[in-house]
């Protein structure tokens, strides 16, 4: 039988994991013997038709035809808005960009195991928000792999950390990856992993910190005489975040680095120091202080509570990380954990532990008992009420954020004209009383027998652990319930659309 994949889908790098026999968990190389695999999609034009390539070889094509790659799709998942439209005219939604990427994890992985991948647990952003998960999952399965669960990615950090028997305690994980940002607390018991409070920016990553330099060698070319709209041209941009990148890995090990631009027919020479660095994007470092601490005063926890500290993702190889975080806790990072593996590894362990649940077994791993994983909610779930004071809209948050999940919880309102005939329930996402600030993430409408205005209506909320939101609204006069119903998502695929975008997607020869 296939064995299970744990996949961290990243915003610029993605890896693949599995659970061996042994009890280890190995890293898959893909086609090119890489343990990651730069998520970077280039377009290829075959007449009518599209060969996307997907990897290293896209990534450095991203410099000369910039038209052509999509990067950093992760940012616009969940954003139905969003199309990329290649050469030859094809047009893909962000879910298929992403599913073909999944393909690629997906081919790979089974030339490595010499066998059919079907079974996946895919990783996300812990802050992501109901329609980025449901399109994470959509991408699944238009690549053809059957997602079991869309897992937090500090989670699977600490789960790959906690696979170590004697890694127990409270735990921060601090992720910076190339395009979002998480802080998660977790105690780690013998019984198991217990989220305690989550936090972060889902457009907050190494992305912005390359666009801080990127900005800062326009500047300095444009000061020894050069061009003046170097970023108004795509070209240019793709070769200065190409050399940005490079610059900002040199600083993780040298104090000062150089880079060669190319601009309006002359050459340049842009010296970097670390510390001119860490200067242009110290804000961007301390929004992260601000979240992580955020989160530690929402779970009552202070620095010196933590037993462990784990810096996951990427751009926390950055000097400029550790020694913010390490300060602020007054003790070291844990250095077993590999920044660009963690993610991975923990979603392969719970790949192994949902199939070892669907076999009703117990894992062959920590001690032979399969650990509890609970974790929250990490943004308020509401609906719009009509205030009868005002008759403005405001959102009644029903589930607040951090809540453990599966949850359930109510709140009631009222009719608000004599014999009205529906309700309509807007289920809304985030924790601002003000609709403005909050996200539809899908309505209903409900029929109600005719009662006078003020009718007392009660609506619950279900939460469970896939964080699929079913709602019920009963009638209060009576106590019976009106309807319920799962939340049809506004911003996500349809059933249908999802069919169809497989249909395309498998189709297609991806290099």
């Amino acid at each position: 039988m296939a064995r299970a994949i744990g996949i961290d889908l990243g915003t610029t790098y993605s890896a693949v994991a599995i659970l061996l026999d042994s009890g280890e968990v190995q890293i898959l190389p893909n086609r090119d013997g890489e343990d990651i695999t730069p998520s970077v999609v280039l377009f290829q034009a075959l007449g009518s038709h599209d060969e996307p390539l997907v990897g290293t070889m896209a990534k450095h094509s991203a410099a000369s035809a910039p038209d052509d790659v999509v990067q950093f799709v992760k940012r616009q998942m969940g954003d139905p808005g969003w199309r990329f439209t290649s050469t030859s005219g094809k047009s893909y939604s962000a879910e298929e960009i992403s599913a073909i990427i999944l393909k690629r994890l997906k081919e790979d992985a089974e030339l490595v195991l010499g066998e059919p991948v079907r079974d996946a647990v895919i990783t996300v952003p812990a802050y992501f928000d109901d329609a980025r998960r449901t399109a994470t999952k959509h991408a699944g399965t238009i690549a053809g792999l059957n997602v079991l669960r869309v897992l937090n990615e500090p989670t699977a950090a600490a789960l790959s950390f906690g696979f170590d028997a004697s890694a127990k305690g409270l735990v921060l994980v601090y992720d910076l990856g190339g395009g979002t940002f998480d802080v998660t607390l977790m105690r780690i018991t013998d019984d198991g992993f217990d989220v305690l409070g989550t936090d972060g920016d889902r457009m907050l990553g190494g992305f912005d910190f390359d666009n801080r330099l990127i900005e800062h060698i326009a500047e300095k070319v444009e000061e020894q005489g050069g061009p003046s709209d170097l970023l108004d041209d795509a070209v240019q941009v793709a070769s200065f975040r190409e050399k940005a990148e490079m610059a900002k890995r040199s600083l993780t090990t040298v104090a000062a680095t150089a880079v060669h631009v190319s601009a309006g027919g002359a050459q340049y020479r842009v010296s970097i120091e670390r510390a001119e660095f860490e200067h242009i994007t110290k804000d961007l470092l301390n929004r992260t202080k601000d979240l992580t601490e955020f989160v530690l005063s929402e779970a009552g926890a202070t620095w010196a509570d933590i037993d462990h500290l784990l810096l996951v993702g990427g751009s926390t190889r950055m000097p400029m990380v550790r020694e913010l975080i390490e300060c602020l806790a007054g003790k070291p990072a844990n250095r077993s954990v590999r920044p660009d593996d963690a993610v991975a590894m923990g979603a392969a362990i719970r790949a192994a532990m949902e199939e070892a649940s669907n076999a009703d077994t117990d894992l062959a791993v920590f001690d032979g008992q399969t650990p509890v994983i609970s974790d929250v909610t990490s943004q308020g779930l509401g609906v719009i009420f009509i205030d009868s004071e005002t008759d403005r809209e405001i959102n009644e948050v029903i589930i607040p954020r951090n809540t453990k999940i599966p949850a359930k919880y109510s709140t009631s309102g009222a009719t608000v004209q004599d014999n009205q005939k529906i309700v309509l329930v807007r289920v809304t996402q985030g924790d601002d009383p003000n609709p403005d600030y909050v996200v539809e993430i899908g309505s209903k409408k409900i029929s109600l027998p005719p009662y006078p205005k003020g009718a007392p209506l009660g609506i619950t909320y279900a939460y469970d652990i896939d964080q699929t939101v079913f709602v019920e609204v009963t009638d209060l006069t009576t106590n019976q319930s009106l309807g319920t119903f799962e939340v049809d998502r506004l911003a996500n695929l349809t059933d249908e659309q999802v069919e169809t975008a497989k249909t395309k997607i498998t189709s297609l020869s991806v290099q």
